[in-house]
């Protein structure tokens, strides 16, 4: 796991601050629609919500039935190698940063009680997501998961520590 000086030290932390600037009065009110932009002993997802309103799925997941996310906190975020998330976050890269957010969705509740008892779960882009569980606990993908069952307005959300790219 990454420490915080080390996320903080690369270009990322910058990239990170430059979307949460850009979307702090939709983070505001984000935070008192119930969604979580920061959990105890875990940290906060301001990164992720801001990349799901820059790749115009917002509305898309907060109607209809329930969701499951493997959601990457920012410090997962400000892992990613330099460039990335700003590569990301531009309007031409719509569809590719869409494409891995729903790499990390999954329909329906899915709640740490039943992630334990399968081996994949079919994402909302088509893909497969490994699932493991071992004595150290789970993983989904190469991410570990830090924290399960968090209530959300879209659904479920298991707190990952890593950005998983289909």
């Amino acid at each position: 796991m990454q420490d915080a000086d080390h996320a903080n030290g690369s270009g990322h932390a910058d990239a990170a601050q430059h979307v949460e600037e850009a979307v702090a009065d939709e983070a505001s009110e984000q935070s008192h629609d119930g969604k979580p932009l920061e959990v105890e002993g875990v940290g906060s997802f301001t990164t992720l919500f801001a990349a799901i309103e820059a790749a115009g799925l917002k509305d898309t997941l907060s109607e209809g039935d329930p969701f499951t996310v493997f959601a990457p906190t920012d410090e997962a975020f400000a892992a990613l190698p330099d460039g990335t998330l700003d590569d990301l976050l531009k309007p031409e890269n719509k569809e590719k940063l869409a494409s891995i957010l729903t790499f990390h969705v999954v329909s329906g509740r899915v709640t740490a009680e039943q992630v334990v008892d399968i081996e994949s779960a079919d994402t909302v882009n088509g893909k497969a997501l490994a699932v493991v569980v071992a004595d150290s606990g789970v993983t989904v993908g190469e991410a570990n998961v830090l924290k399960t069952d968090i209530e959300c307005e879209v659904g479920l959300i298991h707190a990952i520590d890593r950005v998983l790219i289909p």
